[in-house]
Order: C-alpha cells, then sequence, then structure tokens
C-alpha cells in the first residue's frame, strides 16, 4: 500500500489528536519547523496541511503567532 502523502499525514494527525481531546480549543500547533522535523518533510506540505484545516475550520491559522485549535472544531 503507498503511504498516503505527508500533508494528508497531518490532517489525519491533527483531526485525531483534536477528535481525542488531547488537542484542545485554543491549544498551540507545533511550529512549522517542529512539524517539518516531526515529519521528516519540507516546509510545503506542512503548509499546505495547515491551510486546509485551516479552511475546514479545525484551526486557526495567526500571521506570526502560529497555528491554534478553533474555538468550535467540526464534530
Amino acid at each position: 500500500m503507498p503511504r498516503q502523502p505527508v500533508y494528508e499525514q497531518v490532517i489525519d494527525d491533527v483531526i485525531r489528536s483534536i477528535q481525542s481531546g488531547t488537542l484542545q480549543p485554543g491549544d498551540k500547533l507545533p511550529s512549522i519547523a517542529e512539524l517539518c522535523e516531526q515529519y521528516r518533510a519540507s516546509a510545503t506540505p506542512i503548509r499546505l496541511a495547515l491551510r486546509i484545516l485551516d479552511e475546514r475550520g479545525w484551526i486557526e491559522v495567526h500571521q506570526g503567532k502560529g497555528s491554534f485549535v478553533a474555538p468550535n472544531p467540526p464534530a
């Protein structure tokens, strides 16, 4: 089975963490640099994952501050 793209892995992991309660509304996600290290990936797929999570309402990205779990993430 082919491995899923890094950005999909990041999306799945973040959603799982929010659904399980590991990440709570308002929690700060690791920085792009930390996520790059964690997933052994360049910043491009990490940024893509964060943008998709933001568009879907799971997180809020604040320029210069970081990414945070949305106050009311999807059920």
